[in-house]
């Protein structure tokens, strides 16, 4: 037999181990980190409701509380459709236009955005307006934001608007107008639930080595226990799943904020039957840096995104508990198809533009209608008063509200709609 180290004097054996990738030292802010661990050395694990909160929405260290960094469009982690194009807030001032036609066109008409990330789509709201003067002298936006870097960034983007006094922020009461938002609900934090050998489990985040890591605990907080009541149904053996116990008071609040009007939600999501389907074994959470996407949400803590998918068959059974009529979802690429998006491109349109600016509205409409991209995001609206909201039908009525149709799947399924989730550059 030969001696290995016969072979080359500068022999080593680790030359010939096993690749593996290099261990991972990345906590993200060092004060958050620090904060955080400190918090969970001293009391014990905590839920995962409360690191994601902390991680996006701490006043000084969260990720949304960034003051020196974009963390939304080209610049950011991930694109959001207002930052595609300029479209994409004209379509929506299309759908705003019906809207205030199906009110009876009335001198005050309010928009209020929940979420409204950078300002680009109340900014490309009021601009757009300017088309129809009628319309425009009746628009105001009211913006409500819970971080203030991001507040920051909104009155820099809409500051012409905020000085003629169609722009105000944390309005609250009564409306008669529309309630929007755009992609805020997947960034909702989050409980991490699973079954294991018939017992409900709640993943925590606990330290192993001064690290995070995932803690399993029974699950005996009374608001997931509630929210699963509620909701009727539970995580299938083996499978974890995120829930949001505080989205039926959300959406009922909302109910309460609309005097007379619509509400009209855009977002990554899916029905519940699948959300807690055997097969979706590891859940829909993601986390977003730099247009890549990864499911680690101990990396990188408080400079990156941390999603998970809306439950719309939660979300529509409370509003309609709240006494709303509820249409859709559709995908983002029939809600755009269904109010003309490809008219952008008739010759009576284009007229004028420019070989390069065509081609933009040409790549702009392919991708808000990707479908495996940003036109997999689900548009849910609902009413108070009369009318039906533009674009919908009555048979778009409480169409996820019976069981699913669907209910088969797979992995590649389920982890191919969580990575199309956000449109990647």
């Amino acid at each position: 037999m030969i001696d290995a180290t016969q072979i080359s004097p500068n022999f080593d054996p680790k030359d010939f181990t096993p690749f593996s990738d290099p261990p991972i030292d990345e906590p993200g802010i060092p004060a958050l980190f620090t904060l955080l661990r400190d918090r969970i050395a001293a009391s014990g694990p905590i839920s995962f409701a409360d690191f994601m909160d902390a991680a996006l929405y701490h006043p000084e260290l969260g990720y949304y509380s960034s003051g020196d960094r974009r963390v939304i469009g080209p610049e950011g982690d991930y694109l959001t459709s207002p930052e595609v194009h300029p479209l994409f807030p004209a379509v929506i001032g299309r759908w705003l236009r019906l809207a205030w036609s199906a009110l009876g066109a009335p001198a005050c008409f309010v928009v209020r955005e929940w979420g409204p990330g950078n300002g680009t789509l109340a900014a490309g709201l009021l601009s757009w307006s300017a088309r129809h003067p009628e319309l425009a002298r009746a628009l105001s936006v009211e913006l409500v934001e819970r971080a203030p870097a991001m507040r920051a960034r909104q009155k820099r983007a809409l500051r012409p608007w905020a000085q003629r006094g169609r722009a105000r922020w944390d309005a609250s009461g009564p409306l008669r107008g529309v309630l929007l938002a755009n992609e805020l609900l997947d960034a909702m934090p989050v409980h991490r639930v699973r079954r294991r050998d018939g017992r409900l489990e709640e993943l925590r985040v606990g330290l192993n080595e001064g690290r995070f890591t995932w803690s399993p605990a029974p699950a005996t907080d009374p608001g997931i226990l509630a929210y699963l009541e509620w909701l009727g149904v539970e995580p299938p053996e083996g499978a974890t799943v995120e829930l949001w116990p505080g989205l039926p008071a959300w959406a009922r609040a909302r109910a309460a904020e609309l005097e007379e009007g619509f509400l009209l939600l855009l977002d990554y999501g899916d029905r519940t039957e699948r959300l807690y389907a055997a097969w979706r074994r590891e859940g829909t959470l993601l986390c977003f840096r730099r247009h890549a996407a990864h499911d680690d949400p101990f990396r990188f803590v408080g400079e990156q995104d941390i999603t998970a998918h809306v439950d719309f068959g939660a979300l529509g059974r409370a509003l309609r508990e709240s006494g709303l009529r509820v249409y859709g979802p559709l995908s983002q690429a029939e809600f755009l198809r269904r109010l003309g998006i490809g008219q952008a491109l008739a010759p009576e349109a284009a007229a004028g533009l420019s070989f390069e600016a065509l081609q933009a509205r040409r790549e702009a409409i392919a991708a808000l209608t990707d479908a495996a991209g940003l036109g997999r995001v689900r548009v849910l609206a609902a009413a108070r008063g009369p009318s039906i909201p533009p674009a919908f039908t009555a048979e778009d009525a409480d169409s996820w509200a019976g069981p699913s149709t669907i209910e088969r799947g797979s992995e590649g399924e389920s982890r191919h709609g969580r990575v199309a989730r956000r449109r990647r550059l």
